[in-house]
């Protein structure tokens, strides 16, 4: 008989505390208990109650329909209907009006139907569940969880024979009506103490349970039904409805705990932030050993209608910032690209038509790829984006399931710096993935979702190594990050273009956490930078949980398998050379990190009368040996734009190149590799393209060559303005004053 009646769903967090009641299709609250889930004592109390003959009348009995008809008709007394469980149930099951003899000669007759089609069990078991328990309450199910927050099984002696006796009279008594105190009123426990003498008269050893009925005993009234974790449960109240499970008891993955400690970070940093024009917020953890979502917070305030609170942020689109550049540097480590402490160049860039800047508009020069993730330099992210193979970023993203993506021509090397969305589920995986060693796992909002194994979209070395790198992101706050810690946190911020986002995504103990500060309205705020926005509130919430955990530790990851550490120059990031004054260490994949002996340290053997270079054979008497640093064209111009120029190494003689350390050759950097460049036909002759390219530093000249046709010669790290004459491919080289080179094919279009 169940399919009669539409039930609510009853979600429940992951030790078993209630999150909300749902209203059935008809808008009542109504939960189908089995029978034998139901508390003894109240199925006896139903019956002593409402019909002591249950188990032998036949549906119909004839003694009660005999005295209700003589105390209503006869007497005139207050009316009784003499109606047994069976009838009771026909009446709630086919909504008869039985007030007149009529309508009860109807129900007799539905009541013996029901006796003949179904057992005393099913129909006993189908009225407890329909009965009228006060309002829109219906069934012991609902109304033990909604008076009491338990389950009918846990009953107690009083509260037991309370519900008994509360469907005779469903209105009486109930929380709200009586001064909205919640103390069932005094009819009601009359009833209840009447019933209860009787019970004591079959059970003479419950006489001693008497103290307790002469106690309050409150009932929590229907506008206090838990609601908790609002987004969070109507995601899961969404997924059901698309899945068609129609499961009344849902047991889901949050920790009501931890959701409550977020709420409330949550809501003091806003109110805190306020005068920052910071006004919502959204966070969400992840458990990263099972991926069950353990706390959901969509919105500052799920009530407030002026920042749409009843938004979820945790699934809305937003632009990333510079969060997804771990995952490059990932990328990287393991397509043999760079190591940790690779040096990099932080100078102007230009990638096309494509400039990008950095956040602060300055340029620091060389740094390790460490320094470049830390500090969130934006020309090193995209020259290393530029640089990988299969896959690069795009597929990547689309590999690990981020949805609604656009094509990857759409976005370029903008998709580095934010340029796509991805909702903060998604970047939480994604997180969730680093911290788990490269292999991507669906996250988990219900219990009884099994936790499967993943896909592996990066080796357990990268990860590794970006975790290490993300480990040493400084704090925002210093004052606390002195403080010693048990628990290492890796995190990276983000800000998206028009300051609409600020984000900052992360790791500690066994958890991924994500922030988001903005508008769901997308209104931009100088004040929503990662850093000094979504960070503080990041870490508030880090700290809470593990002043509330102090049991938190961070699951145990060995070393991946296939890693070393490795000596390095620290200014080059190379292995160091016999004249590396600074030697530190790295990662390092053997058979994939790159590796070569560092060149930037190169001795020069000086006359000491002259000041100036020595041709061989050298005089010890009268030469002696100095270090210089030969740093690329590109970087030697940054430095010296920072007010910080290095000593320029001197010229060598013709004698001594043949004897000097040979210097790193000439790199194209314009035209692009593999690019084609548009000329529109009315402007050939006239039309330029620039050819540059970045020089060791004891180079003076260089030479540009297209399709072995020299075009002219200039100072190292300067340009050369070439003018195409045609359209086709070409092959572009650079030599420079020592015999190194480097090519690459252009090609020319032409356009109307």
């Amino acid at each position: 008989m169940r399919a009669w009646l539409p039930s609510s769903t009853a979600v429940y967090d992951d030790r078993g505390q209630l999150l909300r009641l749902t209203l059935a299709s008809d808008e009542r609250y109504r939960l189908w208990v089995p029978l034998g889930d139901i508390s003894p004592a109240l199925v006896e109390g139903v019956l002593l109650h409402e019909d002591r003959w249950f188990r032998w009348h036949p549906g119909v009995s004839a003694w009660g329909l005999l005295r209700g008809a003589w105390v209503t008709y006869v007497r005139h007394g207050n009316p009784q209907g003499g109606s047994t469980v069976t009838m009771q149930l026909a009446r709630l099951l086919w909504h008869l009006d039985t007030r007149s003899p009529g309508g009860k000669l109807v129900q007799a007759l539905r009541a013996v139907q029901l006796e003949l089609q179904y057992s005393k069990h099913d129909i006993l078991e189908a009225y407890l569940n329909a009965a009228p328990y006060g309002r829109n309450v219906e069934g012991v199910g609902a109304a033990s969880l909604a008076y009491f927050g338990k389950p009918p099984a846990r009953l107690s002696l009083p509260e037991a024979l309370t519900l008994a006796v509360i469907p005779q009279e469903p209105a009486r008594g109930l929380p709200g009506t009586i001064n909205g105190t919640g103390v069932i009123a005094r009819a009601l426990k009359a009833s209840r103490d009447r019933l209860f003498a009787r019970w004591v008269a079959r059970h003479p050893a419950d006489a001693s349970a008497a103290p307790l009925f002469d106690l309050p005993l409150r009932l929590r009234p229907l506008s206090r039904l838990p609601f908790e974790a609002p987004h969070f449960v109507e995601q899961v109240l969404a997924q059901r409805r698309m899945d068609g499970d129609d499961e009344m008891r849902v047991t889901t993955t949050l920790d009501l705990g931890l959701q409550h400690s977020l709420e409330r970070q949550v809501r003091q940093y806003v109110e805190h932030a306020g005068n920052r024009g910071i006004r919502n917020a959204a966070a969400l953890l992840i458990d990263t050993r099972d991926m069950g979502v353990k706390a959901m917070v969509g919105s500052a305030d799920y009530f407030d209608a002026s920042i749409l609170g009843q938004v979820n942020g945790t699934q809305a689109k937003r632009s990333p910032g510079s969060t997804l550049k771990p995952f490059i540097y990932a990328l990287g480590f393991d397509q043999g690209i760079l190591h940790p402490e690779t040096v990099l160049r932080d100078v102007p860039s230009a990638f096309g038509p494509y400039t990008p800047e950095n956040f602060d508009g300055r340029f620091l020069g060389p740094v390790t790829a460490t320094q470049a993730l830390v500090r969130s330099r934006n020309i090193p992210a995209v020259q290393v984006a530029a640089r990988l193979g299969s896959p690069n970023l795009y597929q990547f993203l689309r590999d690990a399931g981020i949805s609604r993506l656009q094509t990857e021509q759409h976005y370029g090397l903008a998709l580095v710096l934010g340029g796509g969305e991805v909702t903060m589920q998604e970047l939480g995986g994604l997180y969730a993935m680093l911290a788990n060693r490269g292999e991507l796992r669906p996250l988990r909002t219900l219990a009884t979702q099994p936790a499967v194994g993943g896909t592996r979209l990066l080796s357990e070395e990268a990860s590794f190594m970006v975790m290490d790198m993300l480990r040493q992101n400084p704090r925002p706050d210093d004052d606390v990050a002195a403080q010693p810690s048990r628990l290492p946190v890796y995190w990276k911020t983000g800000t998206s273009w028009g300051f609409r986002d600020a984000w900052t995504a992360g790791a500690f103990g066994p958890y991924v956490l994500v922030v988001w500060i903005g508008n769901f309205d997308g209104a931009g705020n100088p004040a929503f930078v990662g850093v000094d926005a979504a960070a503080p509130l990041f870490f508030r919430i880090a700290d809470a949980l593990r002043a509330e955990r102090p049991g938190m530790v961070e699951p145990v990851r060995r070393n991946p398998p296939n890693l070393r550490r490795i000596p390095i120059c620290l200014a080059s990031g190379d292995l160091p050379n016999a004249w590396c004054p600074q030697v530190g260490s790295t990662w390092f994949i053997p058979g994939k990190s790159p590796i070569k002996v560092s060149n930037v340290h190169r001795p020069v053997v000086v006359d000491n009368r002259s000041g100036k270079p020595a041709c061989p054979p050298y005089d010890p008497e009268t030469t002696h040996t100095e270090v210089y640093e030969y740093w690329p064209s590109d970087l030697a111009r940054v430095f010296a734009q920072a007010g910080m120029p290095r000593r320029t190494p001197p010229p060598l003689p013709d004698c001594q190149g043949g004897g000097q350390p040979p210097g790193d050759p000439p790199r194209i950097t314009s035209p692009l590799k593999g690019s084609t460049y548009q000329v529109r036909v009315s402007r050939f002759g006239t039309e330029k393209i620039a050819l540059t390219a970045t020089t060791d530093a004891g180079v003076r000249t260089l030479y540009w060559f297209v399709d072995d046709a020299y075009v002219g010669s200039v100072p190292g790290g300067q340009v050369l303005m070439w003018t195409p004459e045609r359209t086709g491919r070409f092959l572009v080289r650079v030599v420079d004053d020592r015999g190194s080179s480097d090519a690459r094919e252009l090609g020319i279009g032409a356009v109307e």
